[in-house]
This record gives C-alpha cells, sequence and structure tokens, in this order.
C-alpha cells in the first residue's frame, strides 16, 4: 500500500452506489472541443484535499483509455481532463468512484457556500476549547497533583477531549476511513493514527491511575492541526473568490435577433458565432462580439485596468464581460461562450495552481513517500525500544511521538501556499498566470526577446497617408484586411468603418503569416503586406503594400507609439543585469528607431516566424534562459519555444494560448512585476522546503531516542505547517497603481512593416 494508492484496474466494474458522477453521455455533452482532436470535461470533486489526493486521481485518470492530459486544482476542487476525441469520453466518475471521491458537473457560475471553511471553524472552535481546559487540568497535574485527585483530573480531560475528537477529530478521520476503504493512504491517515493512539493510551493509563495521560497532546494536535489546514484553506478560498470574481462579471444570458425579426433570450451557453446580439446600456457582453450598429461607452477595466470609458461603435471588437455604460448595440457574436476572452482569463486563473513544476513535483513525490514510511518508521520504533528495554507502555508512547511529529503536513504545504499567494498577487495586478512552473520558469530567465509592434509599441497604428490614394483603392485594401486581426490589418479596415463600402466579391482571402494576405478574384491575385512579397522582388516600395500580380497598386504609411511603461520597463530590466534585445519582422530602420528610444543595443529586423524560433534556439545552445514577449499570430510559434513566454491580452487568440503569462493592462510594467514576484515565491518556496526537511532532520532522531513526548510531537508538528504557511504569506499581495500612457509624450515611430512584426 503506498500513499498513491496500489495499481487499479480502472476498466473492471463497479456497483452503481460506487460510481457517482456524471456519465460518458453527460461528460461528452458537457465537454469542450480543443484542436487536436481532443476534448476537455472539468468535474467538481469535492473529496480533494491533499498532494496524495492529487496524486492518486491523476495517475489513475491517465491510465484511462484515450485520456492524453488529467489535472487536479485544489482550490476549485477541479479536475480536467482531455482525451481524444475518437475514443470516446472514458468513464472519468467510475475511476474516481472506485478511488471513493463523488463527483459532478463543474458549475463555474455556481454561487456555492464555503461548507468547508464553516466546518474548519466549527471544529478549531471546539478543539481550541478542548486544548485549553485540558491544559488548565494538566497544569494541576504538572504542578504536583497525585493519586485520586490526579485521577479525577485525567478523566475530566478525557471527558472534555471525546467530543472534540468526534467532531473536530471526524475532519481527518472521514479523509482517512475514505483513503483506507479504498486501499491507500493519505496524510490525513498517520494524523488520525497518532491522535486516536494519544487518546487512547491516555485512557488505558487513566483507568490504571497512570502517572502520565495525553489528552492534552490529542486536543492541541486538533487544535494546530486545523490551524494550519484553516489557513491553507483561506488562502486557497482568495484564489478561488477572485474566480468568482471573473465568473459574476459573466452575462446569463442575452436577447438574441433571429432572422425574421422576432429576438429571444438564450442562455449564454447556447449562443453560437455570428448571432446577432441586442445589448442594451447597463447589460454587460456576454460573449466575444462584434459591432454592428450603434454608437455606445464601454467600461473596459476588465480587459485594460483602465477606468475610463471606451467609446465603440460600427467594427470594434467586444470583449466578454464588459459593460456597455450609454446607448444600445447590436453586435454579432464572434466565439462560443467557452471560447470567450471571459473565460479564457477563468481558465488561466484557476491554473496557475495546478501546474507542476520542479519544486511542486519535489513536494508531491516526498509526500506520496511519506505516509508508508512514516507508518514504517513508527512501526520499527516501537519494535526497537520493546527489544531495548521490553516496556510496551514506552514503546508506544515514543512511537505515537513519532508518528505525530513526522506528519508531512509542512511539506504538502511548502509549494502550494506561496503559488497561491503570488498567483493571487499577480492576478490583482492584471496578471494572468497558467501555472505554477511558469513562476520558477521565470524566476530563471537571464535574457529577455521582444517583438515590436504590439508589444513595444502600442500596435495600433494608423494610416496617415490616406488621402494620397483613390477611395477605390482604399476600400479595396480595407475589404482585404478585414479578414485579418493584425494591427495593421485593423487599422486599415478603420477607414472605412461607417462609409459606403463597395463589394468585392472575392473567390478566397489567406493569410500567410510574416508576410501578410492574398485575396483572388478569378484569375488575378490581390497582395496586402510585405513589399518583397507582395511584390515579388525588392525595390524602392517598402513597408505595407497592395499590388496586383505583382504590381504595385498602392503603399501605405502607419505610424505607431511605444506602449505604456516600455521605457521604464527596458531599464529595470537592465537593472536586474538581464540581456534586452528585440527580434522583429519589421525593417531595419523602423526597429532601430524603437531601440534607439529604449536604450536597447541588441536588434534583429525583417525576422520570419521561424527565424524567431531559430534565434532563441541559437540563445538556448548558448545556455540562456529566454522570456519572449510577442503578440502577433506570427510570435506563437516563438511564444511556444521560449523557456517561458508573456503576451497581452491584446494579442491574436494563438498568441495568448501559446503564452504563459498574459498581462490585462496596456503597460509593460507588468514583465518587471511578474519578474519580481516570481522570485520572491521561488525563494520562499526554497526557504519552506529547506525549513521541512531540516524540521525533520532534527525531529526524527529525537523522537526515536525518546526525547519528545505526544503533546510536544504535536506542538512542534502543527508549529512547523503554521511557520511554513506563515511564510508563504510574506509574499503578500498589494495592487500596483497601472501606469497611464502619456497623453503626448510617448513618441510615434512609423510602422511600415508592422504586418511582418
Amino acid at each position: 500500500m503506498s500513499c498513491c494508492g496500489p495499481d487499479i484496474d480502472v476498466a473492471s466494474s463497479l456497483p452503481a452506489s460506487i460510481a457517482k458522477g456524471p456519465s460518458r453521455e453527460e461528460l461528452t455533452l458537457a465537454s469542450r472541443t480543443l484542436p487536436g482532436g481532443l476534448r476537455q470535461a472539468d468535474l467538481s470533486v469535492p473529496g480533494v484535499h491533499c498532494g496524495a489526493c492529487i496524486t492518486n486521481i491523476e495517475q489513475t485518470l491517465g491510465k484511462l483509455d484515450g485520456v492524453e492530459y488529467a489535472r487536479v486544482n485544489l482550490s476549485t476542487k477541479r479536475v480536467s481532463v482531455r482525451w481524444r476525441e475518437q475514443a470516446g469520453a472514458p468513464d472519468i466518475s467510475e475511476a474516481l468512484g472506485k478511488l471513493g471521491y463523488e463527483s459532478h458537473l463543474f458549475d463555474q457560475g455556481a454561487d456555492e457556500k464555503d461548507e468547508t471553511l464553516a466546518e474548519l471553524i466549527r471544529g478549531l472552535g471546539i478543539a481550541g476549547f478542548a486544548a485549553g481546559n485540558i491544559m488548565l487540568l494538566s497544569v494541576s497535574v504538572w504542578s504536583g497533583a497525585t493519586d485520586a485527585t490526579r485521577d479525577l483530573f485525567h478523566w475530566i480531560s478525557a471527558l472534555i477531549a471525546l467530543p472534540a475528537l468526534a467532531y473536530s477529530g471526524r475532519i481527518f478521520f472521514r479523509s482517512a476511513w475514505g483513503a483506507l476503504r479504498n486501499g491507500r493512504t493519505n496524510m490525513d491517515v498517520p494524523i488520525s493514527i497518532g491522535i486516536l493512539l494519544a487518546y487512547g493510551l491516555s485512557l488505558y493509563d487513566t483507568a490504571n491511575s497512570g502517572p502520565h495521560a495525553y489528552f492534552d497532546a490529542s486536543a492541541s494536535l486538533l487544535f494546530f492541526l486545523l490551524i494550519g489546514r484553516t489557513l491553507d484553506h483561506v488562502m486557497r478560498e482568495r484564489a478561488r473568490v477572485a474566480v468568482k470574481g471573473l465568473a459574476q462579471l459573466a452575462a446569463r444570458g442575452a436577447t438574441i435577433l433571429q432572422p425574421d425579426g422576432t429576438s429571444a433570450y438564450l442562455p449564454v451557453a447556447e449562443i453560437k458565432p455570428g448571432m446577432n446580439i441586442l445589448l442594451s446600456a447597463g447589460e454587460r457582453v456576454p460573449i466575444d462580439a462584434r459591432v454592428l450598429k450603434g454608437r455606445s461607452e464601454l467600461d473596459c477595466a476588465i480587459v485594460s485596468g483602465e477606468s475610463d470609458p471606451v467609446t465603440v461603435e460600427s467594427g470594434a471588437e467586444l470583449r466578454a464581460g464588459t459593460l456597455n455604460l450609454t446607448g444600445p448595440l447590436t453586435i454579432e457574436a464572434t466565439a462560443a461562450a467557452q471560447d470567450s476572452f471571459l473565460a479564457e482569463m477563468m481558465r488561466l486563473m484557476e491554473a496557475a495552481e495546478s501546474g507542476r513544476g520542479g519544486y511542486r513535483r519535489i513536494a508531491d513525490r516526498a509526500a506520496a513517500l511519506y505516509a508508508p514510511v512514516l507508518h514504517l518508521t513508527a512501526f520499527l520504533t516501537f519494535i526497537g525500544w520493546m527489544i531495548a528495554d521490553g516496556n510496551w507502555h514506552q514503546a508506544i508512547t515514543i512511537a505515537i511521538a513519532v508518528l505525530i511529529i513526522t506528519c508531512p503536513c509542512a511539506l504538502g504545504l511548502a509549494v502550494p501556499i506561496v503559488q497561491v499567494a503570488a498567483a493571487r498577487r499577480l492576478f490583482e495586478n492584471g496578471i494572468m498566470v497558467k501555472d505554477g512552473s511558469a513562476m520558477e520558469r521565470l524566476a530563471e530567465i537571464d535574457t529577455v526577446v521582444f517583438d515590436k509592434t504590439g508589444t513595444l509599441t502600442l500596435g495600433m497604428p494608423r494610416l496617415v497617408n490616406a488621402n494620397e490614394m483613390s477611395a477605390d483603392t482604399l476600400s479595396l485594401g480595407a475589404a482585404i484586411a478585414l479578414h485579418s486581426r493584425h494591427p495593421i490589418s485593423r487599422a486599415l479596415a478603420e477607414t472605412q468603418a461607417g462609409k459606403p463600402a463597395k463589394d468585392w466579391d472575392f473567390d478566397s482571402v489567406e493569410e500567410i503569416p510574416g508576410f501578410g494576405l492574398e485575396a483572388k478574384i478569378g484569375a488575378d491575385s490581390y497582395r496586402l503586406g510585405r513589399a518583397d512579397w507582395a511584390l515579388g522582388h525588392d525595390d524602392a516600395a517598402s513597408g505595407t503594400v497592395l499590388s496586383l500580380n505583382g504590381q504595385l497598386i498602392a503603399e501605405f504609411a502607419f505610424e505607431d507609439r511605444l506602449r505604456a511603461g516600455a521605457a521604464s520597463t527596458i531599464a529595470e530590466l537592465h537593472r536586474k543585469g538581464l540581456s534586452v534585445e528585440i527580434v522583429s519582422g519589421d525593417r531595419a530602420e523602423a526597429v532601430a528607431s524603437v531601440a534607439a528610444a529604449l536604450g536597447i543595443s541588441q536588434t534583429s529586423a525583417a525576422v520570419l516566424p521561424r527565424g524567431k524560433v531559430e534565434r532563441l534556439e541559437q540563445l538556448k545552445a548558448q545556455g540562456r534562459k529566454v522570456l519572449m514577449v510577442g503578440d502577433g499570430l506570427n510570435d506563437a510559434p516563438a511564444l511556444a519555444a521560449a523557456y517561458v513566454s508573456v503576451a497581452p491580452a491584446s494579442a491574436a487568440d494563438i498568441g495568448r494560448s501559446a503564452a504563459d503569462f498574459v498581462f490585462l493592462r496596456e503597460s509593460l510594467a507588468a514583465i518587471p512585476l511578474a519578474l519580481e514576484t516570481s522570485r520572491t515565491a521561488s525563494r520562499l518556496i526554497r526557504q519552506n522546503l529547506i525549513f521541512a526537511v531540516i524540521y525533520n532532520m532534527f525531529a526524527i532522531p529525537i523522537a526515536l531516542l525518546g526525547f519528545v513526548t505526544p503533546l510536544v510531537a504535536a506542538l512542534a508538528m502543527s508549529g512547523s505547517s503554521v511557520i511554513v504557511i506563515g511564510n508563504g504569506l510574506r509574499l503578500g499581495g498589494g495592487k500596483v497603481e497601472p501606469e497611464k500612457a502619456p497623453a503626448r509624450a510617448a513618441p510615434a515611430f512609423p510602422a511600415k512593416e508592422a504586418m511582418a512584426s
């Protein structure tokens, strides 16, 4: 038997009473489609409460046919499972039921009362009352009470301790029994054994007028264990509250405009891309959408962190969760609810604690080995002392002390408590992190590579030579640009927003990342993008051009501005001793002007997506650990290839998906803040792990030699957990005010080749 449980044939049949949870059909209906022929479903498993539970569930579900990924989030009690669509939904409920866990479909929007915290607080209060009163009675015994007086105090202590063990102890007993009943152990098993043995031995001594009883050890152990578990739960609940806060920003439904002119209210889960929605003032945008008609102001603080209203009109892109303030809008859904910006934010926030970085894997493996090793150590201690002096009473007392003092609570809390606090601090400052391993990797970087357009600059260029070309040329360019979300394309398309447009009937339009857009009408090929690609050769033209069959039609000139906080961020990274460079698809002169303004000496220009990955590989070969910061479709391969990566919320969907961190505000100050938080978190985790190791190096030998009573063992073990939690809380929180973009001071730069940046 091990903490992770025996190998289980999860395909074997189960009694219907054991497998509680959604059926395969219900899982399929509730799951969402992912790229690569995968589906994912999320289940709530309330019984998950420690590292052993996580390891047991992940290993067991990972063995199911077709399952590619199984991950447990301890804070939200959420189990996410991905499987190959062609294999069909696995019987997850059956596997969880065999492990002793009930499950149901996870409902992010459910407003559930925190019964666990209420139970912990009640148990803590009762255990504290019992421990305090038993301690007072123990003082009298320690002061010299003997015979009948001592026995009376012991019996009173036994009566006080019994209801405390029955009520407060059931939190641990219930978990331990559930594990043992299903052929496995967890951290609550040695805790429960230690508590019951200490009480049982004390009861025996009291009945036989023994001089010592350890009712105070049982009650105090419960009290301090519950302090640690309550603090841990509160910290995790803080992360859950953040996610719940996001969920509250999600609309429950919307008024859909039907093709026949009628309207109907649909739940947000039933809204499909392409549906037209009537959004009234005061309503939140239910789903990612595009404005078809109307003009209004939106509160976009969820996206940008800024409280100033943003004016939107026809053609504007809207993010789910933003609030319509002033006027009615007709909008078109561009994504399903589960693929919306708000849903992605919630998934990122929830995933922060689920990652298995190096520190977390070390702690999980150690905690998984602890229970069997601990039981064996306590048993051998009992045998050793029996052989040494034959006193079974002393032998079992020392074995109890060993069992209690070496419980792995501090080790189990060492990593997750810090990662929860760090993820919360980043979230409060508009930074989403995918998992704890990303924070570990960010803390180790020595080089930062920036994309230019949309990253160091705002990525919101404006056309400055529109008056130099005809209305038809602008209309044609804008019609092609509508098929891309690239900043240059959007800027070109916006020049024709609200104007009568010629109906360009394209046979096909294809976007080639790093080059531009190609539209075909019959045998004619229009290209909008890099001059060398659109024209097929280098000539006097530069920047973004429009061509017909390789012949120049128009050359577009754009300008862009530095992102807020860019200069201070680069300066701060230099102060931290990091190497900084720009790798961009833009032309050399545009890259050089930005680099000069920011004090960056190392630059690479006119780099295609493959070239960006190759540059990262070169740095990796030199032993560098690189942070890649980019936003475009053409940055996605580099973001995925980097040691760790960051993207702004304005990045293309694929870019945000590839990045490890996403910052929601405009300012680049998120980069040094995330770096500082990650380094602090790594330092605190190392301190916690070192403390847990040192504690056990001293505690185990002292307990084995018989110098520790069960009471002292209870105080030492519980104190170690509280110290680890307290150290994790040093990370703190606090909201850093976002740096606003200057109104006029930020310099403008040519954005000639932004389509390739």
